[in-house]
């Protein structure tokens, strides 16, 4: 079993920039892929970012293409998303995920952190 943990949210105003960090430990060889997602109130939750943890190629949801940016480091297990140029629609409770394939389907992933919330103010 893999256990996840963000950090890093918090309330920022518009045009500010926030880093969220995902700490994984346990069976960690199990995910292949680590991802973003977020949910905002009312709304379903969506894909944000994903990266291989071998490879370390990307993908991003449309909605923060050129804002958003997915990293790992591998020696500590973490997976970060530094975001920039925030706006209020980016408000939303985060969460990290991991699984074993390139997707950006919630379906996709079997691990996920208890989630971290970012607020955007206008």
């Amino acid at each position: 079993q893999v256990q996840l943990v963000e950090s890093g949210g918090g309330l920022v105003q518009a045009g500010g920039s926030l880093r969220l960090s995902c700490a994984a430990s346990g069976r960690t060889g199990s995910n292949q892929v680590m991802a973003w997602f977020r949910q905002a109130a009312g709304k379903e939750r969506e894909f944000v970012a994903r990266i291989s943890w071998i490879w370390g190629s990307t993908n991003y949801a449309d909605s923060v293409k050129g804002r958003f940016t997915i990293s790992k480091d591998n020696a500590k297990n973490t997976v970060y998303l530094q975001m920039n140029s925030l706006k209020p629609e980016d408000t939303a409770v985060y969460y990290c995920a991991g699984g074993g394939a390139h997707s950006s389907l919630r379906a996709d992933f079997d691990s996920w952190g208890q989630g971290t919330q970012v607020t955007v103010s206008s």
